[in-house]
């Protein structure tokens, strides 16, 4: 049998591999996508790809003879045999972020890039808001927003660009004007393997990066950050302390430009308030530090960094405050997904009922739980992965008072709630922040912060 022509496969038909499709097809280029799951959405985005001439198999994926590259989308991991069939082929595999860098045209926006564990999406948004204060056409998109292959297509000034772990595994040309890391902690261990290999796909983001920016506080940053001074590139630090020439940092209340500035050995220049970071928390902080360097090594003048900041509004479930009922104040950090995102939840309160569990991703809790201890006044859990989390109290906070909801019904989270008020004395915070994934019990963690919020309201109304 005649090998089949095909010049691209994409896998996957979810956000990010339809954007592929249509922008490839759009080329000229012939393109199958391989989709596994076959339903009224899958089905929907098939028939909208129909009239550019795009085929949508369904079933189990094969490659197809003749394929001269993959376009994966983010959630596959590298092991799927189809990937692996390409690989052993000798067909390049590629993401979507790697596409959209490829497709640019001359004159593309340059890339202000940033990835981490935690605070990805903050982070971008405030950067995005920094360089529009700054009068600039500048959009979110990556690993949130507009798929990046769409906007590259548009006339804007400079995108903002969130990246996951995920997306960087499958990216090897991208060349940010500037790129940074926020932070580095276990999660999706069990996608990449390790921690190591998770650590390498995020270090991929400063590569071709003229200006390599990191969390100076974060030591795994540090180390990925390290290669790049040898190598002749800027490299800018940043730090919840006072920041040393090249970096940016906190001074009393005030955050200060050491890096970006004429003189940083015997000059700084003030960038913004605590009291223009919200919400005020440690690592809201870096994040807004993070996006003023980014923003600075694009030359955004430090006016435009305050009022972006200022002009600021948070995203959903990221240290939300709820209510307060009977002294006590109700917030909402669903968005607090694995143990680093929770620890930083929890040092922003000083005495807290911690509402957590889910499913874990393989990530371990002891240290989590070892550094929170102090803060607890009392804990409880749910979801899949509740008993790891009650096994590390143990061994870490055995006095603490724990209470396990079981079951995955709706009236899960009025229990939860209702169990943490009775633990609840005035000056305590109930913290929703469950370190960990909400896949077992919730569509998303939206949904599992929106269940939350809804069951505060309905306590206060008793």
């Amino acid at each position: 049998m005649d090998a089949e022509v095909v010049s691209v496969v994409v896998a996957g038909l979810g956000v990010s591999g339809l954007a592929a499709a249509r922008a490839l097809a759009r080329r000229g280029e012939r393109v199958i996508v391989l989709e596994g799951n076959d339903g009224e959405r899958q089905r929907a985005a098939a028939a909208e790809l129909a009239p550019l001439g795009v085929e949508v198999r369904f079933g189990e994926p094969e490659l197809p003879e003749g394929a001269s590259l993959v376009v994966t989308s983010p959630g596959w991991r590298p092991d799927h045999p189809l990937l692996a069939a390409a690989a052993a082929a000798g067909i390049e595999v590629i993401g979507e972020v790697e596409l959209a860098w490829r497709l640019r045209g001359d004159g593309a926006a340059p890339w202000l890039a940033l990835t981490g564990t935690n605070g990805k999406t903050t982070a971008v948004r405030m950067l995005t808001s920094m360089l529009t204060a700054a009068g600039l056409k500048a959009l979110a998109v990556g690993n949130v927003g507009v798929p990046i292959v769409e906007a590259v297509r548009e006339p804007y000034d400079v995108l903002a660009v969130e990246l996951s772990s995920f997306q960087l595994h499958w990216s090897s040309g991208i060349a940010p004007l500037a790129a940074a890391v926020l932070n580095v902690a276990p999660d999706h261990i069990d996608w990449h393997g390790s921690l190591e290999e998770y650590a390498a796909a995020k270090a991929k983001i400063f590569r071709n990066a003229p200006t390599v920016i990191y969390n100076a506080d974060d030591e795994r940053c540090a180390r990925l950050a390290d290669p790049y001074r040898a190598a002749g590139r800027r490299v800018v630090g940043f730090t919840l302390g006072a920041p040393r020439p090249g970096q940016l940092g906190v001074v009393e209340d005030l955050l200060v430009d050491r890096a970006f500035v004429p003189d940083p050995r015997h000059t700084a220049e003030e960038l913004a308030t605590l009291a223009d970071v919200r919400p005020l928390a440690p690592h809201n902080v870096a994040n807004a530090l993070a996006a003023a360097a980014l923003a600075r090594a694009h030359g955004v003048p430090t006016g435009a960094v305050r009022r972006g900041l200022a002009e600021f509004v948070p995203d959903p479930h990221r240290i939300a405050h709820v209510a307060r009922i009977g002294d006590v104040d109700y917030v909402d950090d669903s968005k607090a997904t694995n143990p680093h995102a929770a620890a930083a939840s929890l040092s922003a309160f000083r005495s807290v009922v911690w509402i957590a569990g889910g499913q874990l991703k393989g990530a371990d809790v002891d240290d989590l739980v070892r550094q929170a201890a102090g803060r607890l006044r009392g804990v409880v859990l749910l979801g899949a992965d509740r008993a790891r989390i009650r096994e590390a109290l143990e061994r870490h906070a055995p006095h603490i008072p724990v209470v396990e909801v079981p079951g995955q019904d709706t009236g899960v989270m009025d229990r939860v709630v209702t169990e943490a008020a009775k633990l609840a004395a005035p000056g305590d915070t109930v913290l929703l922040a469950p370190a960990a994934a909400s896949y077992d019990m919730f569509a998303g963690y939206a949904a599992r912060g929106d269940a939350f919020a809804e069951a505060v309201r309905r306590l206060a109304k008793r």
